[in-house]
């Protein structure tokens, strides 16, 4: 999306898909979040190190216990990724 006027303003909604389908960033998340974010997760051990990838809008997309598995799934799917800190 290219803006026409250095004053454009971008509404929320707008804001939100910028990068959807294009776009993913990979987040380690402590076992407290994972029911936030993938309620079909089992219990997880919380001495395990977890990784999820989500989409540019904060879909979530895969939540595994090896980081590279997120880039493997996010080059399946095309997606340039991210990381957060």
């Amino acid at each position: 999306m290219l803006l026409k006027e250095a004053n454009a303003r971008l509404t929320q909604s707008e804001l939100a898909n910028i990068g959807t389908g294009e776009v993913a960033y990979i987040r380690k998340m402590d076992c407290n979040e994972v029911s936030r974010c993938f309620p079909e997760a089992p219990d997880i051990d919380p001495d395990v190190d977890l990784w999820a990838l989500f989409g540019a809008d904060g879909t979530p997309i895969l939540l595994t216990d090896n980081r590279s598995s997120t880039f493997y799934r996010a080059a399946e799917d095309e997606l340039k990724t991210v990381s957060l800190h």
